[in-house]
């Protein structure tokens, strides 16, 4: 008989929901919800999944409460490591999101204070769960599309004023003094960025070039429509352009360029799309869901994890670059009062990020003459 296994959700609101949500689909599969640490109450709607699972204010005395066998930490960026140390030195393994740290050297000690703890984490980087993602490494191994040429990766979604409104970090690079560094690279699209590099392979070697061009039309400090080209150690030209002031929505996506052809994958649907010889063949996959894994390898240590810590270091590199960039270039937009909030829209931004992916040129070197060169 399996036995259950207890999770505490430090983190209710926002992305935290979709976690509560979760938590509740794999009740049948042995996990329970431990308890919530918010220092928001939940409403109403939260208490109907939360059910008689203590809830409080403050982690620490929570974790020494109920003892669970992990900690689901989605908060705020700044306060993810230490969070996660703190869980990890109470004796619960760790679902930590991402970004996992808001610098490279938080980051290296975080991995040093846990493996001092010797409790397992895992980074929330959702896309590196997809089956597509191992199924599309296996077909480059194979050659499906010859010698790899590049790899791009563009989103472009549409983001209001709700969006930077709702918690004082969002939108901005420090908070009191404290790095954030929540822009669009390195928050909603750090899943393209993630993705790319383990479709490469993942090495953890500093890149040959990075270069990091940040742009804003939102009265915000960090970015919200920006790219990245990097070569990474193995010689691989990598660009991700991201938008969220699209006009439309550009579901995100990595294309592998080859000699012989493309391959394109759509890591939040699985879809797989393979380009190659005259022939185009599409397929769909399915995903293991992090905190599954997360569960099996604590119940069976042989399972691995499917992103460890040192699976996240190539990531948190370009994080690093970022952070340090100068800061983001206004662009010029409009403003959609469409909706119930008011939204900033780069006119031509969908089409630039799909240029830039599909090119592997910077959105400052497409023709999108909008973005301040």
């Amino acid at each position: 008989m399996t036995r259950t296994t207890t999770v505490l959700l430090a983190g209710l609101h926002g992305h935290g929901r979709w976690h509560l949500r979760e938590l509740r689909r794999l009740h049948g599969a042995g996990v329970r919800l431990a308890g919530v640490c918010d220092p928001v109450p939940p409403t109403a709607a939260d208490r109907e999944l939360i059910g008689d699972a203590p809830v409080g204010a403050e982690l620490g005395p929570l974790l020494a409460r109920v003892r669970p066998d992990v900690t689901i930490v989605c908060t705020p960026i700044h306060t993810h490591a230490a969070l996660a140390v703190l869980a990890a030195e109470s004796g619960s393994h760790v679902l930590l999101e991402k970004p996992p740290a808001p610098t490279l050297a938080e980051f290296d000690r975080l991995v040093a204070d846990l493996a001092g703890a010797g409790r397992a984490c895992q980074i929330g980087f959702q896309s590196l769960g997809s089956h597509a993602l191992a199924h599309a490494r296996r077909l480059l191994a194979e050659g499906a599309v010859g010698d790899v040429l590049g790899i791009g990766a563009a989103g472009a979604w549409r983001r209001d004023a709700a969006y930077y409104a709702r918690a004082r970090w969002a939108g901005r690079r420090t908070l009191d003094g404290i790095p954030v560094v929540d822009g669009a690279l390195t928050n909603p699209f750090a899943h393209a960025t993630a993705t790319a590099l383990a479709v490469d392979g993942g090495e953890d070697e500093p890149p040959r070039e990075l270069e990091v061009r940040l742009h804003r039309a939102n009265p915000i400090e960090a970015d919200d429509t920006s790219g990245l080209r990097m070569v990474t150690a193995r010689g691989t030209t990598i660009v991700v352009a991201g938008t969220l002031c699209a006009e439309g929505e550009v579901e995100p996506h990595v294309v592998v360029h080859g000699s012989r052809g493309r391959l394109v994958l759509e890591y939040r649907t699985g879809r797989l799309r393979l380009e190659s010889g005259g022939v185009v063949r599409e397929s769909e996959h399915g995903t293991t869901g992090l905190l599954t894994n997360l569960v099996a390898h604590v119940r069976d240590p042989a399972v691995p994890l499917l992103v460890p810590p040192a699976a996240a270091r190539p990531f948190m590199r370009v994080l690093e670059a970022v952070r340090l960039a100068p800061e983001p270039r206004p662009i010029p937009h409009r403003i959609d009062r469409s909706g119930p909030h008011p939204r900033c829209v780069v006119p031509g931004a969908d089409a630039a990020v799909l240029r830039a992916a599909h090119e592997l040129r910077l959105l400052s070197e497409v023709d999108f003459t909008e973005v301040a060169r």
